[in-house]
């Protein structure tokens, strides 16, 4: 029997993945990436040689970062268990873990002023109000259909994912101001922030509107993306509490690991306390 993908072979694996319980972000991931290894197939069998030739394409012809490689390979390795195609498995690449986070990429606290008072200023409440949730709340933006009306009355959010579940809170200025945004947009009940179709905003929505504030905030484009939110909301919350292990019951990290690296410092932050510790005579 041939080893070939096919459209039936990727829906069957997405049930399967519906099955194992996995969220729809991880799907649509593991989905995206089998569909990568199929168009470089291009209908020829999957066989061991060709899987290597595939990981070398993905770093020398397509130029990707070892770790998104490692992402394609775990999809593929993933597919073939669940398929039981034994022995086409390639091995991921070994990657040192970065000390330090991208100053490109680190948004400060003034950054994020920035970019709230710019949407303010254009009137886009909802996406004011959406940017603001997500940073003083720490949470995903996978999450935020966990912010309902109810949940908005009590000031606390119940929030379930990857087979767990955690408690949030609702800073109080905040809860005050959505208060206020339930009751201009008339909601009655249920999740707060949905698009106007009903449906609950999700990533795309999100990222598309925050990219558009670039030329206004001058904020560079690749620290303004939702994410970044939670990663200085991390960063905040260690700097006042130093307690990782809070702050990773806070995030709703399995691993401390994990937590180490949304509170990485930029290389010129890390210099500051070199020169500080005044260890050179």
């Amino acid at each position: 029997m041939k080893h070939i993908i096919t459209e039936q072979l990727i829906n069957q694996f997405r049930e399967y993945l519906k099955y194992e319980e996995k969220s729809n972000a991880t799907i649509e991931k593991y989905i995206r990436d089998i569909k990568k290894l199929m168009d470089f197939a291009g209908g020829r069998e999957i066989t061991k040689k060709l899987m290597l030739e595939y990981k070398e394409n993905l770093r020398i012809n397509q130029n990707y970062k070892l770790s998104s490689i490692n992402s394609f390979l775990i999809a593929a390795n993933r597919l073939f268990g669940y398929l039981e195609w034994y022995g086409l498995g390639v091995r991921t690449y070994r990657i040192q873990k970065e000390a330090f986070v991208s100053k490109k990429r680190n948004l400060s606290i003034y950054e994020y002023k920035k970019l709230v008072l710019a949407v303010r200023r254009k009137g886009n409440k909802r996406l004011e109000m959406i940017i603001q949730t997500l940073c003083s709340m720490g949470i995903r933006i996978s999450e935020l259909s966990y912010i309902t009306v109810e949940s908005v009355e009590t000031g606390e959010v119940n929030i379930y994912g990857k087979r767990k579940q955690r408690k949030a809170l609702i800073p109080e200025k905040l809860q005050k101001q959505l208060k206020q945004y339930i009751s201009k947009n008339k909601i009655k009940n249920g999740v707060v922030f949905c698009t106007s179709s009903g449906n609950a905003v999700d990533r795309s929505n999100v990222w598309r509107e925050m990219k558009a504030l670039k030329e206004e905030t001058h904020v560079e484009g690749e620290k303004i993306f939702p994410h970044n939110l939670r990663h200085l909301f991390a960063k905040t919350f260690y700097k006042a509490e130093k307690d990782i292990s809070k702050l990773a019951d806070v995030l709703g990290h399995n691993s401390i690991e994990t937590t180490r690296i949304y509170i990485r410092t930029t290389c010129e932050e890390y210099k500051k306390q070199l020169d500080k510790m005044e260890l050179v005579i």
